[in-house]
């Protein structure tokens, strides 16, 4: 075989080798999730890619920390985050296409996986419970939302020393998963997935005693542009299919 056959069977073995692999790789889209919305956002994203046929990633953290990493460079392609505040910060740093918008409010519950116990506002006080688990306020809206509680009720003097601070709603449930400490604040839709249900007793907190936890979510941009799914991923979170699954989980959505 000859040096110019040889060259042209090569790169035509090359082209093949290229085009297959890049047919049979699926296009994945990158979603910086809050951690209250871990358990609904993967049933979200299972619905969207049977749709697109697009797979996702998720990568799940408190919203302020998901922001500082954006800000950082990390390469995600949506921010589905637990307020308003943090995608709005990224739109004022030019990250995003296009301003948030709010796909729905969360609400906050009270729980605790020892059977003895029953969760109440009065027991925080109570000798019998030592350490009270909640997400950093700092970095996450549902911690945030957790302090007003106590505030509201006058307790937060009365239960500082109690206090056990989650970097995320996701270490939260940790601490309370693992009866580190006797009750703690998490998010309904935690407790409302087909994981945690009837794990633990929980009360769900009347919304007036908190500020409305909005969340809002966009769509990153980098010096390349945007992910060719995410325009539509974030479409696809306002649904009506979308809205049903929020609903199931506990989110309120048409408010």
């Amino acid at each position: 075989m000859n040096k110019k056959k040889l060259l042209f069977l090569l790169g035509t073995l090359a082209i093949f080798l290229f085009w297959t692999c890049d047919n049979q790789r699926s296009p994945s889209l990158t979603i910086a999730t809050a951690a209250n919305m871990q358990f609904a956002m993967e049933a979200l994203t299972e619905a969207f890619t049977e749709e697109s046929q697009v797979t996702c990633a998720l990568v799940v953290g408190s919203s302020g920390k998901l922001t500082a990493q954006i800000k950082a460079g990390a390469p995600y392609d949506v921010f589905v985050s637990a307020d308003v505040k943090y995608p709005e910060a990224l739109y004022q740093s030019g990250l995003t296409e296009g301003t948030s918008k709010v796909y729905a409010h969360g609400k906050l519950v009270l729980w605790s996986m020892l059977p003895q116990l029953q969760p109440s506002i009065e027991i925080l006080s109570s000798p019998s419970v030592k350490h009270i688990a909640l997400a950093n306020p700092k970095t996450a809206p549902y911690g945030a939302a957790a302090l007003e509680v106590l505030a509201y009720y006058d307790l937060q003097d009365r239960v500082k020393e109690k206090l056990v601070y989650g970097e995320s709603i996701a270490q939260t449930n940790r601490f309370i998963n693992s009866k580190s400490v006797e009750v703690g604040f998490t998010a309904l839709s935690v407790v409302r997935s087909e994981r945690m249900q009837g794990v633990g007793q929980w009360i769900e907190l009347d919304t007036s005693y908190y500020r409305p936890i909005a969340q809002a979510a966009v769509v990153l941009q980098d010096k390349t542009g945007t992910h060719p799914a995410a325009i539509p991923f974030y479409k696809f979170l306002f649904s009506a299919k979308a809205k049903k699954i929020l609903k199931d989980f506990g989110y309120l959505v048409d408010e």
